[in-house]
């Protein structure tokens, strides 16, 4: 049913015929973004999340009838950029899938690639920051999150307008996902010695600092 009313909207939609062999199917075909339900023959949703993540950064959208908080928790720590709980409305669904190609792709955006911030580079196009001699790789997500505090460097950036800008309209933001999204972004920070350079204020925001040296 998905399959067909993505193709009447002018998308092109791969599915695979043996659930064995899925990471054949994505490496032959290349896709721009996965939508995977957790409960599938073979292995599970997490299982083909983390083989597609060893080798890709594709947007990866978790579609499932499992309701349980630490589904969507695991799916977001493996590397998913959103969460869409059955039963769903196809136009939610396609809503979060065109936020999702905008915020991926940055289809009609010219952004500045490369800044510099706490003696790191980071470097958007690649999603990467080095400093010194250590890097890490970021998500998609992650890396919008960064971009948007860094807008505002040293400046309080609300939850609310967070998620406005991350998933284009609220009405579709869960709020646990923004959580996991930033504490993910922090640990990642943390191994290349980015530490408390992201800040929560509680019943605020966030607020990415600029540390003196």
């Amino acid at each position: 049913m998905i399959k067909e009313r993505f193709v009447q909207w002018s998308f092109d939609v791969i599915s695979p015929s043996n659930f064995q062999k899925v990471m054949n199917t994505f490496i032959e075909e290349k896709p721009q973004l996965v939508i995977i339900d957790i409960q599938l023959p073979a292995f599970d949703g997490f299982h083909w999340c983390r083989e597609i993540r060893h080798v890709s950064k594709v947007p990866i959208i978790f579609l499932s009838s499992r309701d349980h908080p630490m589904d969507m928790v695991m799916a977001m720590q493996m590397g998913a950029d959103d969460f869409v709980q059955k039963p769903f409305h196809m136009d939610v669904l396609l809503a979060k899938v065109q936020a999702t190609f905008r915020r991926t792709y940055d289809y009609g955006e010219e952004r500045v690639d490369i800044t510099h911030w706490n003696n790191s580079v980071i470097d958007f196009s690649r999603s990467h920051i080095t400093k010194g001699n250590q890097s890490i790789e970021l998500t998609k997500n992650e890396l919008f999150i960064l971009r948007v505090l860094l807008q505002s460097v040293n400046k309080i950036v609300s939850r609310d307008e967070l998620m406005r800008k991350l998933w284009d309209d609220e009405r579709f933001v869960n709020d646990n996902t923004l959580s996991v999204n930033v504490n993910r972004l922090r640990i990642k920070l943390e191994e290349i010695g980015l530490v408390d350079v992201i800040i929560t204020k509680k019943g605020l925001g966030y607020l990415a600092i600029t540390k003196e040296g």
